[in-house]
């Protein structure tokens, strides 16, 4: 069975052909960028059209590396990130450029709605987050979450709101655009914490709608992530050069799959993803909600269960700072092996490969220094849109390589705080999986397992595994199994990593500083960032 998943990342596409029988296996996959849009304002928005050329152009560029055709795929799906706000009209067609998850524009919205009230939890009305929790288990308490960002065009354009139609996320957007059809998936209604979860109750809260004054004709019909939606429409098959008709199921948000094909199927199994963001997950057949640390449990792709979720906004994409204003000036970076002479362009085939290897050859600890790993602001355990990344207790013999060391160092840190924070709450697993394209370094491996104190495991294809949890979903649903067992099955442990007592304590008094910097600093950030 062959099954293409368009995974879809912040900046870039990774549109994947997958076989799916008795193993998981990409059989081709092609890339692509679009651009991010980061405004004075504090807006992050980006272009439907750049999206849909990429689509187009890697779902093309699949079958010039395969004997594959595109009659013989079965199904199609997206993985996408999660809380753009997509604002279509009646024919589907994008009013506006979507607004990014990380879009931070809706902050006189947001205090003019949570911000008021005489009791206040993590500086919302406490009595709006109440009615919120007994209903979801949830609110919107950052000024990122999306209701904030339709309140703004609301406030800001009300040319543009006069002509919404319906309201959606990248996924769906991408669906209706293969199918011509415009739903939501249950997920993606979730994460705008205005969707009821209570068993028999599941759909559009018209309490929780009518206090954020959100327009119920602007939310379209929910549907489950496994449902089938329809066939890829003559005009989106001729663009995408795949067969009219082929099967377009309803896909979802990264974080919904990538449980999935992490392989933690059973209630209790933990994982923790680090990509341009970062979470812990732990996978529960119940919800559960932690106010103060800003975690809640968000539906899972199989009905009745859940991810009980805590995220840092900028993980992998710390290192890609690191990268670009540490290492590109001083040490010698090569993407691609060249065979033409025996030195570093001939052992080193990323530059990820290569700065694992460089931060190797300092102790753990980075010899003292920590890093923040906050650049736009947090979310769990606390929420501050002004917190800032920083390097803590730089001297005179620190080099480039200790503080590139403590960048990868701060975000296990910080993993490990959000991991304690989950554990407090609920049971979690040891081991642990560990995915994304921070799972693909040893170094950073074993440097979580150290630091976390957890086993932590690997899987095959770590870098796509929203995009393999999509595919088993697509699989599932042609087959008619279920997809927690499929994926038990399917989805096989690569490396394992334990904790090496020797680097407990340098490790352990690191943290301990870590853990205290927010609380010394929080007042100067918003001095700076305000």
């Amino acid at each position: 069975m062959y099954v293409i998943v368009y995974d879809f990342g912040t900046s870039s596409v990774k549109t994947c052909l997958f076989r799916v029988d008795s193993e998981v296996n990409i059989v081709a996959h092609a890339a692509a960028s679009y651009g991010l849009y980061i405004l004075d304002n504090g807006g992050a928005e980006q272009d439907v059209e750049e999206w849909w050329q990429a689509i187009c152009s890697t779902t093309r560029r699949l079958f010039l590396q395969t004997d594959v055709r595109p009659e013989d795929v079965g199904g199609m799906a997206f993985c996408t990130q999660m809380q753009s706000v997509v604002l279509v009209d009646e024919e589907g067609h994008a009013l506006r450029r979507p607004m990014s998850f990380i879009d931070r524009r809706g902050v006189k919205e947001f205090n003019d709605c949570m911000g008021k009230g005489l009791i206040k939890v993590s500086g919302c009305s406490l009595y709006k987050l109440l009615r919120n929790v007994r209903v979801n288990c949830a609110g919107p308490v950052s000024v990122r979450d999306p209701v904030w960002r339709y309140k703004w065009v609301e406030r800001n354009e009300p040319e543009v709101f006069r002509k919404v139609y319906k309201w959606l996320d990248v996924s769906e957007y991408l669906v209706s655009r293969c199918t011509g059809k415009i739903i939501r998936t249950a997920d993606t209604a979730f994460a705008t914490f205005l969707y009821d979860t209570r068993k028999g109750r599941e759909g559009w809260n018209k309490g929780l709608l009518k206090m954020y004054g959100i327009r119920p004709e602007h939310l379209p019909p929910i549907i489950d992530c496994t449902d089938l939606v329809g066939g890829l429409t003559d005009e989106a098959a001729r663009d995408l050069g795949l067969k009219a008709g082929t099967p377009v199921f309803a896909g979802g948000g990264d974080a919904t799959f990538v449980n999935i094909g992490a392989g933690c199927t059973r209630p209790g199994d933990t994982h923790i993803y680090v990509g341009t963001s970062g979470w812990v997950s732990t996978f529960m057949d119940y919800q559960a909600v932690d106010i103060f640390a800003l975690i809640t449990g968000a539906l899972s792709a199989k009905p009745g269960y859940f991810n009980y979720y805590a995220e840092l906004g900028t993980a992998g994409k710390c290192f890609d700072w690191v990268m670009n204003h540490l290492a590109l000036d001083e040490i010698g970076v090569y993407l691609e092996k060249t065979p033409v002479t025996d030195d570093v362009e001939n052992t080193y085939t990323s530059l990820y490969d290569y700065l694992s290897d460089e931060v190797s050859k300092v102790p753990p600890g980075a010899d003292g220094v920590i890093f923040t790993p906050w650049l736009q602001g947090n979310r769990c355990p606390f929420e501050d849109s002004k917190a800032g990344g920083m390097f803590f207790n730089l001297r005179l013999d620190t080099g480039k390589r200790d503080m590139i060391r403590a960048v990868l160092e701060g975000i296990c840190y910080h993993l490990r705080w959000m991991l304690e924070c989950e554990a407090a709450k609920v049971k979690t697993s040891d081991p642990v999986r560990f995915v994304g394209g921070g799972a693909l370094s040893s170094v950073t491996c074993q440097m979580l397992a150290d630091i976390t104190g957890r086993t932590v495991e690997t899987v095959n294809n770590a870098q796509q595994v929203g995009a393999v949890g999509t595919a088993l979903v697509v699989a599932a649903g042609i087959r008619k199994v279920d997809v927690l067992d499929l994926a038990r099955r399917l989805v096989k442990v690569s490396h394992t990593y334990r904790p090496n007592p020797a680097n407990k304590d340098v490790y352990e008094r690191n943290y301990r500083v870590f853990r205290k910097l927010y609380k010394a600093n929080a007042a100067s950030f918003h001095v700076l960032n305000s």
